[in-house]
């Protein structure tokens, strides 16, 4: 069955709600124009015009997915890094993204999840128990030695 092609007009209808919905990045708007079946000399224009119309800004994306997967999610910053790269958003707008990441938050966020799966783990074996805490943490997007560190200073505490 043949798609049907969109005009660029109800493309941009469609798109204006798509990204009036959720913050959206460059490339989810780039996917879903090919998935609308617009013509591919349209895009830039479609795009151009979104952007003009402030319903596109990758720096507001990359600042809104930082902030919420953080504190939504609880994910450490390797996580939203990688996710951020994946949806190909620029090294300029990841860098202000990671602003919206607090500090003393982070490390409060570190450490209440490290001390929650610890807990969680109270019957295993002390270094099963370390390196299953540690593992959870990195899963979760946290650095290696900031993962560490907050093991270290469950066990000690």
């Amino acid at each position: 069955m043949q798609k049907k092609i969109l005009s660029k007009e109800e493309a941009l209808q469609k798109l204006r709600q798509y990204c009036a919905y959720q913050e959206r990045s460059h490339h989810e708007v780039q996917q879903k124009l090919w998935d609308l079946g617009v013509r591919r000399a349209e895009h830039d224009e479609v795009i151009s015009t979104l952007i003009e119309e402030n319903y596109l800004n990758e720096e507001r994306f990359a600042k809104a997915f930082a902030g919420g997967k953080f504190r939504m999610k609880d994910w450490g910053r390797k996580k939203i890094l990688y996710e951020l790269k994946q949806k190909r958003v620029s090294e300029y707008c990841i860098r202000q993204g990671m602003k919206e990441i607090p500090e003393a938050d982070y490390h409060a966020t570190l450490a209440r999840l490290a001390e929650k799966k610890w807990e969680s783990l109270k019957g295993e074996q002390h270094l099963v128990r370390q390196k299953k805490t540690q593992d959870y943490l990195i899963q979760k997007g946290y650095e290696y030695e900031l993962a560490t560190a907050a093991v270290k200073a469950l066990r000690e505490g």
